[in-house]
């Protein structure tokens, strides 16, 4: 155990004495399974663990000019890992069903198919969910099928209000246009 820390510390100095690709090897090699089991232990699934770690790393290589203290890089890394992790578990929290339009429009045509009329007066059932402003921007956005960007200057509105309202109406019709292959995972 006292040969691993001071090996570790050996390269942890070589590293920080001269950053290059040689030494950062080194660094890289002894602390990724080390992060890998932090982000493991903290439930995360061993594919985003593994990019937590590569992102902690790159951190590592690009910012290691700002440490300090260099006793403390063990400390800075998973300082960094802790960071790293929050982030990803907030932008999980961020994450909601949403339909896929796309599909939706393939389902209408099928339905078309099969039964008169019903696919009309779905959706107009389904934009009748939608507030004025939201039924305008989805016509806008998917029958007419206009970028963000020509929606937020049709409306003088801006750009980033276009794409909430855009969401908020996804995440409304979410639960009427669902079928299991429909239901994707969006992130604004």
């Amino acid at each position: 155990m006292h040969d691993e820390v001071s090996h570790e510390t050996a390269v942890t100095a070589k590293f920080l004495e001269a950053p290059n690709e040689d030494s950062f090897t080194d660094v890289f090699n002894i602390f990724s399974p080390q992060l890998i089991a932090f982000f493991r232990a903290r439930s995360c699934k061993l594919s985003s663990a593994e990019d937590l770690a590569q992102e902690v790393m790159l951190t590592v290589y690009r910012k290691s000019g700002q440490i300090r203290h260099r006793d403390l890089f063990r400390a800075w890394l998973f300082k960094i890992a802790r960071n790293a992790l929050c982030r990803h578990y907030g932008k999980q929290t961020r994450e909601v069903d949403t339909v896929d339009l796309g599909a939706v429009a393939e389902r209408v045509l099928v339905a078309r198919r099969t039964t008169a009329g019903a696919p009309s007066f779905e959706f107009r059932n389904w934009m009748a969910l939608l507030e004025s402003h939201e039924r305008e921007v989805m016509t806008l956005r998917f029958v007419e099928e206009w970028e963000y960007q020509e929606i937020a200057e049709a409306r003088a509105t801006p750009i980033g209000t276009v794409k909430w309202w855009v969401h908020n109406a996804k995440k409304k019709l979410v639960r009427y246009l669902t079928a299991p292959s429909n239901v994707i995972r969006e992130t604004d």
